[in-house]
């Protein structure tokens, strides 16, 4: 055999080995993937259990939510809100030794359908003079959020002086207390009963309705004539009137950056 053709030989078989290496290859490449992955797994089991209790966590804390949410016949969700004095008013503190009915009302200072029941007329103030009296104890609740109308303590000190509110107005910023209960319009009122569940909702009366002037109605007067009385509350449900509930939008959640068992790449930073 020649040189020439010896050399030709030697080619053939060395470019034959390079294609049957190269299958070898990927295979080790794709193996030690695979390995990297398996081992954050068993090297990081403290980032796997964090993002596991995070998600468990932020299901109770939905759940909880859903569960607190305002019905007629259940405990009313808890309020703990700041007055416009900065203190900090536990509604729950009312009802503690079970002798006492709450009433609730939604405001917003500048709703013009709250200056008709607290400016023109004085609806809630005779209410308050008629039944604290009797045990019944009365707090507003803003729920106007940051750059909303009605927003802020010192827009709501300043109404509560010049309406003569006689209770506290307690600030929801976060609106998450209004949602809780439902609250869609100022007013909205919930009456929450000696036993800690909730008795009404819905309008103070029935002036938005049909013949309305020739049958004037004050659910919540009447209400609390009948939870006084020892009775259920004969219209447990109406429907509010007045200015919607100037919430905020709800805050997004935090998304995971990873999940569980997946590797995590930082970033490089360029």
């Amino acid at each position: 055999m020649t040189t020439r053709k010896l050399l030709a030989a030697f080619a053939g078989v060395a470019l034959v080995a390079s294609f049957v290496a190269l299958p070898a290859r990927a295979d080790d490449d794709k193996d030690g993937k695979q390995k990297v992955q398996q081992d954050h797994k068993v090297t990081n089991p403290d980032a796997a259990k964090h993002n596991k209790d995070k998600h468990q966590g932020e299901k109770h804390k939905d759940e909880a939510k859903e569960q607190a949410k305002a019905e007629i016949g259940k405990p009313a969700p808890v309020v703990s809100l700041p007055d416009t004095d900065g203190t900090t008013v536990n509604v729950a503190d009312a009802l503690k030794d079970g002798k006492k009915i709450v009433v609730l009302e939604w405001f917003n200072p500048e709703c013009p359908v709250i200056k008709q029941h607290h400016e023109s007329g004085k609806t809630f103030n005779e209410l308050y003079a008629k039944y604290h009296d009797k045990g019944v104890e009365f707090f507003a609740i803003c729920s106007s959020a940051k750059g909303n109308e009605g927003y802020g303590a010192q827009a709501n000190k300043d109404a509560k002086k010049a309406f003569e509110l006689p209770y506290s107005i307690l600030l929801d910023e976060s609106g998450d207390v209004g949602r809780m209960y439902g609250a869609k319009t100022t007013p909205h009122v919930f009456i929450i009963a000696k036993d800690g569940t909730l008795a009404y909702k819905g309008a103070i009366d029935n002036r938005n309705e049909d013949g309305a002037k020739k049958n004037p109605i004050n659910y919540a007067s009447k209400a609390l004539d009948e939870l006084l009385a020892g009775s259920s509350v004969s219209t447990p449900e109406t429907k509010p009137y007045g200015c919607g509930v100037k919430y905020g939008k709800p805050q997004a959640k935090e998304q995971p950056k990873h999940e569980e068992g997946e590797p995590h790449t930082p970033k490089s930073g360029k």
